[in-house]
């Protein structure tokens, strides 16, 4: 990136607006301690049919904390409090639990939970698009479950995550009332299985 910053200079011309889509996913990591918003979840499958949409509140506290809490159509509630990652099903009145490292790795929610950004992905600029400026993250680990992940950025803030998984299904989050480091309690971050909820340790 250096070297191509340096050349356009030399040579007296404009790199693209998206060149720097990656140091605006590096600053975020590094700056956005905590951060607040609602999002909508849309999965494709693989063959482009849209499969279903979700919708919900996603908060965050680097290092290592973060919480998806899905509203509708189905309540579901992930929950990291920095040492393990907590999956409750309403529904099924159920708790999944595993450990922070096993459950994480080079995964989406590690970016945005801050990560070893380039020891864990491989980081390249992506054309704008829908009025975003777009960086992708590739894991380096081959037997990852994801293939990549992009990040889409409205100026400086999150606006967007899609994931290609590993089976060639899509899930897009789009961001709305994005707030940067904002004040949380990190009670917040905290997960206590309900009485008489299945509770399985992986």
């Amino acid at each position: 990136m250096k070297k191509l910053l340096m050349l356009a200079a030399l040579l007296g011309a404009a790199l693209p607006a998206w060149a720097d889509s990656v140091d605006t996913l590096k600053a975020f990591v590094q700056d956005v301690k905590s951060g607040r918003a609602y999002f909508s979840q849309t999965v494709t499958s693989p063959d482009g049919a849209k499969k279903r949409t979700t919708k919900g509140t996603f908060e965050f506290l680097r290092p290592g904390r973060f919480r998806f809490e899905y509203a509708k159509p189905f309540e579901q509630l992930i929950v990291a409090d920095g040492q393990k990652v907590w999956l409750y099903d309403t529904d099924l009145n159920q708790v999944t639990v595993r450990p922070m490292t096993q459950a994480l790795g080079a995964t989406p929610a590690a970016l945005l939970a801050g990560g070893a950004l380039e020891k864990d992905f491989e980081l390249k600029p992506l054309p704008e698009k829908d009025g975003l400026q777009w960086a992708e993250a590739v894991p380096r680990q081959k037997d990852s479950q994801f293939q990549s992940v992009k990040v889409g950025f409205k100026g400086r803030d999150l606006a967007a995550v899609e994931i290609l998984d590993s089976f060639g299904q899509k899930s897009l989050l789009s961001f709305t009332r994005v707030e940067p480091n904002v004040a949380l309690d990190s009670q917040t971050f905290k997960f206590t299985p309900p009485a008489g909820a299945d509770v399985l340790e992986e």
